[in-house]
């Protein structure tokens, strides 16, 4: 049982406000995430500068659904897998990506599948991938600079995946038809 508190602009401390304030106006409801987040105000502004700095890399809008996605499943977020999958139909990612996605199967192609492999090796060791994972994702077209923006994409997830089950955040309502559990 979780006891975090799920803040409103309203009970928010007074440092968090304006960034709640901002996901209401953009999304017309405060996610859950931010509002757990917003109890600690430099967590929920790290979470949102990342995110933000991640959407603004050099990876397309399926490269950078692979990269969240890859993440939020290993990582088991009943919370993150969904609002990705609603984030990657509002950004019109081919829904057979998401599926494969969430359901760890092949993806669509070679370049996306290096991707895929190399994030989830980052994640499950760590960082420590070998040269041949790093000769298979420059080989696949990625370039130095994609390998640290996968880093800068697993801050993010590191933030929401583990905050959303520690706090066990409820999936928003938008969210639910895109229900997910590890299987």
């Amino acid at each position: 049982m979780s006891n975090f508190k799920i803040h409103t602009v309203e009970s928010a401390p007074a440092e968090s406000k304006a960034i709640l304030e901002g996901a209401q106006k953009q999304n017309g409801f405060i996610p859950g995430l931010y509002g757990v987040l917003a109890e600690s105000p430099n967590t929920l502004k790290a979470y949102t500068q990342l995110h933000g700095l991640f959407a603004d890399s050099s990876f397309n809008a399926e490269e950078l659904t692979v990269v969240w996605q890859t993440i939020n499943v290993e990582h088991e977020c009943h919370y993150c897998v969904p609002a990705h999958t609603a984030i990657a139909h509002s950004m019109t990612v081919d829904s057979a990506l998401t599926e494969a996605l969430r359901n760890s199967e092949a993806m669509p192609n070679a370049k996306l599948q290096a991707l895929h492999d190399f994030t989830l090796s980052m994640v499950r060791n760590r960082g420590d991938v070998s040269d041949e994972e790093m000769k298979a994702f420059f080989d696949a077209g990625y370039t130095q600079q994609q390998v640290l923006e996968i880093i800068l994409g697993l801050s993010q997830k590191v933030i929401s995946n583990y905050v959303n089950r520690v706090a066990k955040t409820p999936v928003d309502p938008m969210f639910q038809p895109f229900a997910w559990s590890k299987n």
